[in-house]
């Protein structure tokens, strides 16, 4: 915690938040943003104490996308808890909470998207058809609202991360997005909202998938066969319990294409099903 005194204000309508950044800027001081769904845990937190670091304000927000759910996805049951979230960010230091509803977001009548072709087709792309352009949408309106100096996100959605960047330099939005680590508990795994609903056993199961990538991360540090890394990787992860596995693979950091030259380093991206949980994660590998 960075310990900065805060009285945090919410608001709700993009109006008031414009007008919040706006007498910000119109004061000389920077500000960062950070986007969220809420249900807040530390690896959020890292992204808040990261712009409150970095910037003379904090912009949080919270909204449960729902661009960004399939039809059979857990939009309903997503955990919310925005009091909790609050006094929490206030903790931090966040000076405002931009946490709008639905038709704030989406006014009647709106029928504009913003997709990124290409590295939003693959891997989660793939798996979740049109889960990137809700993303994409979503977050080219909160930039577009508040325009902050700074965006943070964090990189265990890193394709996210990439899609973002993309969109970001694609339609010229004066902002700088930043990614911050992943936080991840004592064994391994990463912190997600969607953890909360592992069972007990299934909670112990899960760092399965985090030792599954360093496998393959550490196959392709010492120059082993990269497809035999990520079908031992998937074989590891289904024996412990997971019930599928939607990929695990090694994908050049920038481009997320297949990796075919180490020179620029890798990511190990992995995502499976334990029970009804799905669970997603990545590492670097052979940087340099």
């Amino acid at each position: 915690m960075t310990g900065k005194a805060s009285t945090l204000q919410i608001v709700r309508t993009v109006k008031d938040l414009r007008t919040a950044m706006a007498a910000w800027r119109n004061d000389g001081l920077t500000a960062g943003l950070v986007p969220t769904m809420g249900a807040l845990h530390d690896g959020h937190f890292s992204l808040a104490d990261r712009s409150v670091a970095d910037n003379e304000k904090t912009c949080a927000t919270l909204f449960v996308n729902p661009k960004q759910f399939g039809l059979d996805e857990d939009f309903d049951v997503y955990p919310r808890d925005e009091a909790g979230d609050a006094a929490a960010l206030e903790e931090r230091g966040v000076d405002v909470l931009f946490a709008p509803g639905v038709e704030e977001m989406y006014p009647e009548g709106s029928t504009t998207a913003v997709s990124v072709p290409g590295i939003g087709d693959i891997l989660e792309g793939e798996c979740r058809p049109g889960f990137f352009t809700g993303v994409a949408t979503v977050v080219s309106k909160l930039l577009i609202q508040s325009l902050p100096d700074k965006a943070y996100f964090g990189e265990k959605d890193y394709q996210q991360l990439c899609v973002i960047q993309r969109m970001t330099a694609d339609l010229d939005i004066p902002v700088e997005i930043i990614g911050c680590p992943i936080i991840r508990e004592d064994d391994g795994l990463a912190l997600s909202s969607r953890n909360a609903y592992l069972s007990d056993e299934e909670r112990a199961i899960a760092p399965v998938l985090n030792a599954s990538l360093v496998h393959v991360a550490e196959a392709l540090n010492a120059g082993g066969d990269v497809a035999a890394a990520e079908a031992d990787a998937a074989q590891q992860v289904l024996e412990a319990g997971f019930k599928s596995v939607d990929y695990i693979t090694a994908r050049h950091p920038l481009s997320l294409e297949p990796v075919t030259d180490l020179s620029a380093g890798a990511r190990v991206l992995g995502a499976a099903w334990l029970g009804k949980t799905r669970l997603i994660d990545n590492i670097g590998a052979a940087q340099g």
